[in-house]
């Protein structure tokens, strides 16, 4: 995990103040452009910030649930979009108090062993606020919404969660870290999502069972009234102590070209289920 954060060089490409007419399905089409494009050697390794408005992310697993329709019309009647990303996990809540992270690799000769590259983005969150007395836990919160090995907790409490995405010799990792806002009424959404989508018809995959007083946002369990702007400087000066350059930059004239296939392909995804 060292080796992952420490990179001779980091390109950040910073998308969280796009604002609500940043479209998610346009995020999941840019890792999935990095990965190539890392992975093809044709870019250093990148940290990609973004926020979405009112946007639920929704897993697979998801697409299978009986009264899908009706939950995301639910959703969209308490004001969100719902798009099915192309990594693993379940649905989770994005909204203008979430931050979104990306960490995209190439896989090196020998590979990056999958929780390799989960320990790098738990590393690098610990490091990002060391300067609190409070241990920042990776162990699956049961009652959370997308539980899994590593949620990241403080005090039994979620704020973040963890996937990945493999994609042509690159590796994107990628967290969502409430920042600010309350974490059980974010909860409190997927939970009443779930109850309409699913009902009480048994289901080959177990759905979580959501206990949204095991969520909070940073905010509230630092005590501290984070903005995304301070954890993006957060951000900034742990990667600057792990690289021996890093500057800000965009997609480059490789990546313009394979970004509109990559968008194509998963909007394709997102007509077969919703």
């Amino acid at each position: 995990m060292e080796v992952l954060l420490n990179q001779p060089e980091w390109r950040i490409i910073d998308q969280s103040a796009l604002g609500s007419h940043f479209h998610a399905l346009q995020s999941f089409a840019t890792d999935d452009t990095l990965c190539a494009s890392i992975g093809a050697g044709k870019a250093p390794a990148t940290a990609r910030t973004w926020v979405h408005h009112n946007t639920i992310v929704l897993g697979i697993q998801d697409t299978k649930l009986p009264f899908l329709q009706e939950g995301v019309q639910f959703l969209n009647e308490k004001g969100y979009q719902s798009i099915v990303r192309n990594s693993g996990g379940l649905a989770v809540v994005l909204d203008e108090g979430v931050l979104n992270l990306s960490l995209i690799f190439p896989e090196v000769e020998k590979g990056i062993d999958i929780n390799r590259g989960y320990d790098a983005m738990w590393t690098l969150i610990r490091r990002m606020f060391a300067d609190f007395p409070h241990e920042i836990e990776a162990r699956e919160i049961v009652g959370s919404y997308c539980p899994g090995s590593y949620d990241l907790s403080i005090g039994g409490k979620k704020f973040a969660g963890i996937s990945q995405r493999r994609l042509k010799k690159g590796v994107a990792v990628q967290i969502y870290l409430c920042v600010n806002g309350s974490g059980s009424k974010r909860a409190e959404l997927i939970r009443e999502f779930y109850r309409i989508a699913k009902k009480d018809v048994t289901t080959k995959f177990v759905y979580p069972s959501i206990v949204p007083e095991v969520m909070a946002s940073l905010s509230e369990l630092l005590e501290t009234d984070f903005t995304i702007g301070d954890i993006m400087l957060r951000l900034l000066q742990e990667l600057k102590r792990n690289s021996g350059r890093i500057y800000g930059g965009s997609l480059n004239e490789f990546e313009m070209d394979l970004l509109p296939g990559y968008y194509q392909r998963i909007v394709e995804r997102n007509g077969k289920f919703l």
